[in-house]
């Protein structure tokens, strides 16, 4: 499973978590640099997981229009792994 992390920073807990129950690429774009508002989606994507807590309203509705028109998962989640999985239902 293929998965975009967006907004956050020092997720190794959380990207050790999600390799546990099946994701086996993990990307991230923190949503603090200017450039992160013009990127795309990557390719090959199952799901994104977007932190809510950190990142601002105009990022994650990008994210969020450019994951419905590709038929891509999207969750929405605080940063704290008990939310995410939670929001996984795993």
């Amino acid at each position: 499973m293929s998965i975009l992390i967006v907004g956050g920073d020092g997720l190794e807990k959380i990207k050790k978590n999600l390799k546990k129950v099946g994701a086996t690429d993990i990307q991230h774009i923190s949503g603090r640099k200017r450039g992160d508002l013009t990127r795309d989606l990557p390719s090959n994507l199952d799901m994104v997981l977007i932190l809510t807590d950190y990142i601002n309203h105009q990022l994650c509705g990008q994210i969020k229009q450019q994951a419905q028109e590709r038929g891509i998962k999207t969750i929405f989640s605080k940063r704290s792994w008990s939310h995410i999985r939670h929001a996984m239902e795993i």
